[in-house]
């Protein structure tokens, strides 16, 4: 073989090396950065889960139902267990009859334990009673209403301001108190 030879051979071979190198290593890698920009595509066209008018409706073994609607919801893409609403309702009628109306602009929802979190303009009915404040956290399982945040208690004769309001949904004991405990409840008499 001469020299000639013996270069042209070097030069067809590096050639082609060149050209799988480049064919193996840089094409597959500009897929693989396409499939990935389609799954990222993808990840953000289903990440939300948006339900106009939502109900739901469940029953404690109490006898106790609870039917919470809104004109939004979205399920956590995090835990579909979970859903935030928007404009929300709650009734809840006791076994003994009696009912409690809550409304606020935000909610959380946990579909399995029925545990809500109802948040900013929180208004509460029960009764004789109304109940305004910011934040709510409602749970049927523990028997409780934790109304927090600029919490005004009124009925016909009496407005009461304080921090917290715990009320046992079971027994009807109520709580009030100040986060400071330098700060004392405010309480009012309107007759």
């Amino acid at each position: 073989m001469t020299k000639r030879n013996l270069l042209l051979l070097i030069f067809i071979l590096a050639t082609i090396i060149i050209t799988l190198f480049v064919y193996f290593y840089q094409i597959p890698a500009e897929k693989k950065n396409v499939k990935n920009d389609q799954i990222k595509i993808e990840e953000k066209s289903f990440a939300s889960n948006i339900i106009q008018n939502v109900k739901y409706t469940s029953k404690d073994i109490r006898g106790n139902e609870y039917i919470i609607t809104a004109k939004e919801g979205e399920i956590d893409i995090n835990n579909d267990n979970v859903i935030f609403l928007k404009s929300v309702e709650a009734k809840i009628i006791l076994n003994n009859q009696n009912k409690i109306f809550i409304s606020s602009e935000y909610g959380k929802y946990n579909i399995n334990n029925f545990d809500t979190i109802f948040n900013k303009n929180i208004l509460i009915n029960y009764l004789q009673n109304n109940i305004k404040g910011e934040y709510l956290d409602f749970s049927l399982q523990r028997n409780s209403m934790i109304i927090s945040d600029d919490v005004v208690f009124s009925d016909s004769n009496n407005v009461l301001k304080t921090d917290v309001v715990e009320i046992d949904i079971k027994t009807k004991n109520t709580k009030f108190y100040m986060y400071d405990k330098d700060h004392k409840v405010s309480f009012k008499t309107t007759k």
